[in-house]
Order: C-alpha cells, then structure tokens, then sequence
C-alpha cells in the first residue's frame, strides 16, 4: 500500500454541473476560496496508478485535517491531523504507515492560509475552455512531488485533482455530491483514538 494511492484525496471539494462557458480564474481568487471552505463532505471516484479504481467519502476540516473512508471491498481508512498522515490498511495486522503531512502535496491545500502566489509554488497555471488547471509544490521541497487542481467557475468549485509523486506515479480524484460548511466534530480525525482501537 503507497502513500500515493491513498492521499490522492485528498484536498477539497466541490462539484456540479460544468458551465458551458468560463474564464480563466486568478491564483487569487482560487487561494480565497481554497481559504474560505472550513468544512466539507464529498463522494469521490480515485483512479489508481495501476488502473484500478476506488470509491468512497471525504470529510475535510482546515486547517490540517482529513479524513477519507473508502468503500468496499478497500478496507481503508486514510486519516490526516496534528501534522500527520495515517494510513491504516484493514487488511493488514500491521501498524499504520505514517508520514508527516508535510512531505506531502496535500499540505498545499491544507495550509492554514493558502497562498497560491507565494514563490514557486504554483509551477502550471492554465485553462483547457472548461476549467482553471493549477499545478502546485511545495517550493522547498518539490521532489513531495505537485498537486494538480481542477476548477470550475461562476460558482467556483474544485472538481477534480491530480497528485503526482516524485516517483512517477499519479493518481486522479473525481469530486462529486458535496456539502460543505457543515459541523464536523474533530475526533474523527484523531489518529491516537484509531491507534488505541477506536
């Protein structure tokens, strides 16, 4: 089980029907939404690397907290807080792999204030006639790999994104029927309870 197969969730969230016509939208505009949204619940379709395909639910909470619950037959749980990433594998006896949230392209969108203009962050800016592309790096460690953000406007929404590794290996999230601004209770982002056993 990799890292990447299992944060290719994981940022943010949002999905309806694609405008039949937008413009491209600024890193501004996109850092203020990316900051506005406090809370969220999304279904989302992860292609894998290998092809295969995943399901399952997001439950976001920023600054620095996810959650994502995959459907069966994945027995997975990925869970993001105190700084941390935790994969926990139901399949496995072993404990969960544990990384820390910087190392990852998550923690561009999971940055208390995002900041897209910030220096060599933002490697790609561009539009395709549907949606604003933005591909994103930590700017001092850009072999965590880049996160590739998909957005559509009037309203704006995140749609889809792309985390490619420093590896080579990529894999898509698809966002759809979402909620967001809606209370979350914290613990279910408690790495230490999922330790313990629930």
């Amino acid at each position: 089980m990799t890292i990447l197969r299992f944060l290719a969730v994981p940022a943010l969230i949002l999905a309806t029907a694609v405008p039949a016509c937008a413009e491209k939208l600024s890193l501004n505009d996109l850092s203020k939404y990316l900051n506005r949204m406090k809370t969220a619940e999304a279904r989302f379709t992860q292609i894998n690397d290998d092809g295969s395909i995943s399901t399952g639910t997001l439950f976001l909470k920023r600054p620095g907290k996810a959650r994502f619950e995959y459907n069966p037959p994945e027995k997975a749980l990925v869970l993001v807080s105190a700084n941390n990433v935790a994969i926990f594998d139901g399949r496995s006896n072993q404990p969960p792999e544990q990384y820390p949230l910087h190392r990852t392209p998550l923690s561009v969108i999971l940055a208390r204030n995002v900041d897209l203009s910030r220096a060599n962050m933002v490697v790609g800016h561009d539009y395709d006639g549907t949606a604003t592309i933005v591909t994103a790096q930590d700017p001092e460690h850009p072999e965590y790999g880049n996160i590739q953000l998909r957005f559509t406007d009037s309203p704006v929404e995140l749609r889809q994104w792309i985390i490619n590794d420093g590896n080579g290996g990529r894999t898509t999230v698809v966002l759809g029927d979402t909620q967001v601004g809606i209370p979350i209770k914290n613990k279910i982002f408690n790495i230490e309870m999922y330790l313990r056993g629930h």
